[in-house]
């Protein structure tokens, strides 16, 4: 029917595949509905016999194609031709200039894109490249385009067609409309790569090994789920050899490195090299961690004789005072060991890069051809807002990712709009755009930082270590395309307004011609939707400018767009551009493959913010390109160092990383002020305790920066699980294998969980077929290497050699289906699969899950930072950011993630961590009780004590030293100054005395009323170079959290005077007393230092009412107690002095 004559327009009802709505997936037979886009963007559904009809209808289907998924029993009847080169680039064409939309009750749509952003489109990966015209009658599609952007022409006349019409020609005969001969399709074959030394050639699509893996694996879809053949899974699911890299490991002399006999068919590296590691532990100096944990025990056992005297000894004067203290310095006591105690075994760790290169990417019998043998990585970037998170910084950070030093065929960059935004879909269009120049110029002149506006930004000369000659030439071109780039991202918010404007004044002058043609009443102003419109003048399917049904911020489709197609898997080297004065003849000018990504929401559906988001973005890359590895990126988290994937590779791919779930990088932040006032690089926590985490069983995940194993993300135990006792004592329980040669084969579903079979995979991973397949693949490709015998779970050399399949429309009509909004009914993603919901906190309890079930995670800290990011300099801000994570531990005490709940896997020391995250915002409420003690104390003329006698001073005094001491030991062998240590416990006091006790408060409202708590996205920055980057620092913005710590300021600066001057007129002056509270007090103030330089301003300027309210608040309370507790008479004053009333 497609191929009707009387209807020219063919794209509009083509394709069978894809994800129809739920209704089409429980259906018998094949259900393929049709709709036409009307000029406005609405669709309307067509019957049969509405296709059939020519004339005014059938300009309206153009740029739509309806995939229906095929299944095993119901595959397209497509011919063998199909798999020839032609059609694949013919796909992967559609795929990349395809808008896919889909979800809940809705068919899947592929909007073919004739312009995405309004600039010009040159980089032939890129949706929306230019390209020739199709030379068939009615027909406006583009030709098909090779890697380099030039026309593909089918046939030797070079007839000009575009891959719709090419495809109506194969199925009408397979003759040429130009010269009307065959198509001779053999002779435009890919070039396969020369694999000498033995290497067997792979059997042809539709081969003995295609069926036999067809007919083994009918109930489930192939990946590319057209019965095309799939390299990837021919290694995967078979015993065939592909020279010396292969998914089989020979049975003779595997690991007999003494045998005497010829190599035969054995990997010729492990017995001609010696074997090297790709990771070492490098331990901390005795000299420093044996004192270290001597003091520790010192100060435990003075602490405990220090809190024992104190019991035996009460304040019979002031016992309210004494009770009170004592119970503070008890939980202080507690929180203390919860904190110190996992700091006993810190280590530091370093890797080999130049090893991983020798084993991975070196020529060798088994990778002749010195293809990388590098596993892939996914790299996951989430936003939900482009008011408060600049597309500007997050088009930088996609910049960073695409210029990574890693293989470009095995990258992959998803981008997660939470908000459906179309400023943040063109942004990331001109984002990719610019990826044309910027990537090839990090690659020439190896530019580091990769970010374009922090590299532009860079203090210093930029021509240092540059060796070529065009370096300035091409520095300057590429910074004036860059200001050209940030110029139309700021624009972009007008842009779409504008258009948007225009195109609905259009259709409301449509309206109201279409009134006066039909007669009805002009006076009545016609009712049109105000859209908001793409580029290519249709509506956009996500949020719109003015919400309406379908296209609100929790009300919107599925929407996935391939902004960069996958690259070719040779290198492409460009050509001499005379018009942009650039040379990249030298360079690989391939990009890594990007894909937007918005998921569907709608009403009545709990969408769980961002571990919702990051879940679906695990679905649908499984189904693209299911890399084994995932990174996890904030919008303004960039790449700093180039090879920091390669640095984390070498953890995952040595030996014992097969039980490694994740590799947290530490969090380091720009625009910091220079005294860092509200200690936001917190390096206390990431270079001290997360590298102490790092010796036990490994550090928490922190949500960005973080290189997780997919395979873990799935909810699975670790290989050789261990089971540990609370005595030490391990016994191995999950041995799947028993045979030793399998340890290199593939497994089944059973083989993850004994409890795992097929029929119960759709309860855990929901129904996509595609999904489910693909979990096995990327735990075999995520396997080290088994080049040791030491190495029990590993994979042979050279199995990853064999290029990616490329994208099809069916592949990305499933992703459209797996992000669906009702996908995760009745499934366990975000109990068991993926990330945990729950909390606010969603990062620590995801990390806790996968150590519960007994992996290990690892702290690389690289000597250049792998990221970097923005953090709130703004007080406010700062304490809004300390409320959220404050309550997200509230909530895990109060859950089952709790610690004390969890199995004998976690490792005591950890366990003791985890408790201390859920336990520490509690200290909140004695630390607050703590600072007005001194106040009370110089109020009353009492103290914590009944006499400052020497007992007590010997005690404060040593615990005072040891906690010295520790300090200077801990910065030591952390790195970290003593001037940030002092800013970290400064802080500590801060948001101790003001987020954690909120967090406290909410999180009891929670558990105990159900009040449920929402917190609004921490901003990121974008200001300009001309502004001061610290001006955020000054700005006062008034918010609750600044009650308490401003009450117990004014307080204890009142009880000062308070208490000096009634020491100077007491008839007996107490002065011991007095010292005491006032050492106190002085404790809490320069604690508070910080706080009260922030609340100053820049100039002083603080709001009047901050001052009235603290003021008002301090004379009540002191004014309070003086009623309750009047001075005695032997206490007043004489002669002249004063009274109080």
């Amino acid at each position: 029917m497609s191929n009707a004559p009387q209807n020219p327009a063919k794209k509009a009802i083509r394709s069978p595949g894809g994800a129809g709505s739920q209704s089409s997936r429980n259906s018998t037979g094949q259900s393929v509905k049709f709709a036409r886009r009307t000029s406005s963007g609405r669709y309307i559904s067509l019957s049969r016999e509405d296709i059939d009809m020519s004339g005014e209808l059938s300009g309206d289907y153009m740029n739509y194609t309806v995939h229906i998924p095929p299944t095993p029993d119901n595959q397209p009847m497509e011919g063998p031709a199909e798999a020839a080169s032609v059609a694949v680039r013919a796909e992967e064409q559609y795929v990349s200039n395809s808008l896919f939309t889909g979800g809940f009750n809705s068919v899947t749509r592929a909007h073919l894109m004739d312009k995405v952003i309004e600039s010009e489109v040159t980089h032939p990966q890129m949706a929306g490249a230019k390209g020739s015209a199709c030379a068939m009658p009615a027909c406006d599609g583009k030709v098909m385009r090779d890697e380099r952007g030039q026309d593909v022409d089918p046939c030797e006349c070079r007839f000009k067609i575009c891959r719709d019409c090419y495809l109506d020609a194969q199925k009408d005969g397979g003759l040429c409309p130009g010269c009307k001969e065959p198509y001779k399709i053999g002779e435009y074959e890919e070039d396969v790569p020369n694999y000498s030394a033995g290497a067997l050639p792979l059997p042809a699509p539709g081969g003995k090994a295609d069926n036999r893996i067809m007919n083994s694996n009918k109930s489930l879809l192939m990946r590319s789920q057209t019965g095309d053949f799939d390299h990837n899974r021919w290694l995967f699911e078979t015993k065939g050899t592909y020279g010396y890299g292969n998914a089989f490991w020979p049975k003779d002399g595997m690991y007999d490195e003494d045998d005497d006999e010829p190599m035969g068919d054995r990997i010729p590296e492990t017995a001609d090299k010696p074997w090297k590691p790709l990771t070492r532990k490098i331990p901390i100096p005795s000299a420093i961690i044996s004192p270290y944990r001597m003091l520790i025990v010192v100060r435990l056992v003075v602490l405990g004789f220090f809190l024992s005297w104190r019991v035996q000894h009460p304040n019979e004067d002031a016992p309210w005072l004494w009770g009170m203290s004592i119970v503070c310095e008890l939980w202080f006591a507690f929180s203390w060991i919860l904190d110190q105690v996992p700091k006993l075994r810190p280590i530091n760790r370093a890797t080999d890069l130049a090893v991983l290169k020798e084993k991975f990417e070196s020529v060798s019998p088994s990778n002749p051809t010195g293809r990388s043998d590098l596993p892939g990585t996914d790299v996951f970037v989430s936003t939900a807002d482009p008011e408060k998170e600049p597309p500007l910084v997050t088009a930088n950070t996609i910049l960073s990712i695409l210029a990574v030093d890693y293989p470009v065929e095995k990258i992959a960059c998803y981008i997660s709009d939470d908000g459906g935004a179309l400023l943040t879909f063109e942004a990331m269009a001109e984002a990719a755009s610019f990826a044309n120049i910027w990537v090839p110029f990090c690659r020439k002149h190896d530019i580091e930082p990769r970010n374009p506006d922090t590299y532009f930004q860079q203090k210093g000369d930029p021509t240092k270590n540059k060796r070529r000659s065009d370096f300035v030439k091409d520095r300057r071109k590429v910074r004036r395309e860059y200001d050209e780039f940030k110029v139309r991202i700021n624009g972009l918010p007008d842009s779409i307004r504008r258009r948007s404007e225009a195109f609905n004044a259009r259709e409301e002058m449509k309206m109201m011609k279409h009134i006066r043609e039909t007669g009805g009443d002009i006076t009545e102003h016609p009712k049109v939707p105000k859209a908001t419109w793409m580029a290519d003048g249709t509506h956009w399917p996500g949020t719109w400018a003015v919400p309406s049904p379908d296209h609100a911020k929790g009300d919107h489709a599925g929407i996935l767009q391939v902004m960069l197609k996958p690259p070719s898997c040779e290198p492409l080297f460009g050509l001499p551009d005379e018009e942009q004065m650039m040379d990249f003849s030298d360079v690989d000018i391939r990009l890594p493959m990007l894909v937007y990504m918005s998921r569907e929401k709608r009403p009545g559906y709990d969408h769980n913010k961002k571990a919702g988001a990051m879940n679906a973005l695990v679905r649908a890359s499984a189904v693209m390109s299911n890399g084994p590895f995932i990174l996890n990126l904030d919008c303004d988290h960039y790449i700093y160092n180039c090879q920091a994937l390669r640095e984390g590779m070498c953890f995952m791919m040595d030996r014992g990383g097969d039980r490694i779930c994740y590799i947290q990088f530490p969090q380091r932040f720009e625009g910091i002020d220079p005294s860092d006032r509200y200690a936001n690089h917190n390096t206390v926590f990431f270079d001290g305790n997360m590298r102490a985490l790092d010796g036990i069983q490994g550090p928490f995940y922190v949500g960005t920066g973080c290189f997780f194993r997919r395979y873990a993300l799935y909810g699975f135990d670790p290989p050789r699980q261990k089971q540990v006792s609370w005595f030490g004592k391990t016994k191995e329980t999950n041995a799947r294998k028993k045979d030793p040669e399998a340890e290199t084969q593939s497994l089944r579903n059973e083989d993850f969980d004994s409890e795992l079979s097929t029929a119960l995979m759709p309860k855990r991973f929901g129904n996509s077929a595609a999904l489910v397949e693909s979990i096995p693949v990327a735990e075999y490709q995520g396997r080290p290497l088994a080049d040791h015998p030491g190495i029990k779970h590993g994979r042979p050399p050279g199995a990853l050699l064999v290029p990616r399949p490329p994208l099809d429309p069916t592949t990305v009509a499933e992703a459209v289906s797996v992000i669906s909004c009702w996908y995760e009914d009745k499934t366990e993603w975000g109990d068991r699969v993926g990330w945990i919901y729950g909390s606010v906190t969603e990062d620590v309890v995801t990390g806790y899950r996968m150590h519960n079930r007994g992996w290990r995670s690892v702290y690389c800290v690289t000597k250049r930072d792998a990221f970097r990011g923005s953090a709130p300099i703004n007080l406010t801000d700062r304490l809004h950011q300390v409320l959220r994570w404050a309550t997200g531990s509230v909530e895990i005490f109060f859950s089952r993630n709790n610690a004390l709940f969890a199995s004998s896997r976690l490792k005591l020391l950890q366990r003791i961590s985890y408790l201390n995250v859920g336990i520490y915002p509690f200290t909140s409420l004695f630390l607050i009780v703590y600072c007005f003690l001194p106040a009370l104390s110089l109020f009353s003329g009492q103290f914590i004590v009944q006499t400052l006698n020497v007992t007590f001073l010997i005690y404060l005094l040593i615990i005072s030293l040891a906690l010295i001491m520790l300090a200077i030991l801990e910065v030591r062998w952390s790195g970290v100054g003593l001037e940030e240590w002092w800013r970290n416990e400064q802080f500590w006091l801060i948001s101790g005395t003001s987020s954690h006790l909120y967090a406290v408060v909410q999180g009891l409202l929670k558990v105990i009323a159900g009040i449920e708590i929402s917190f609004t996205l921490t901003s990121k920055s974008a200001g300009d170079e001309n502004e001061d980057i610290y001006a955020d620092l000054y700005v006062v913005k008034w918010t609750s959290l600044m009650i308490p710590p401003i009450t117990i300021m004014m307080v204890n600066i009142i009880a000062l005077f308070f208490g000096f001057a009634k020491t100077i007129y007491s008839d007996v002056p107490k002065w011991s007393k007095l010292l005491g509270g006032t050492f106190f007090s002085f404790w809490v103030l320069a604690h508070l230092y910080p706080f009260a330089k922030g609340l100053m301003g820049k100039r002083g300027k603080t709001p009047t009412i901050v001052y009235v309210w603290s003021g008002l608040i301090a004379i009540t309370i002191s004014l309070l107690w003086i009623a309750i507790s009047p001075p005695k008479p032997s206490e007043g004053v004489h002669g002249g002095g004063f009274q109080f009333p």
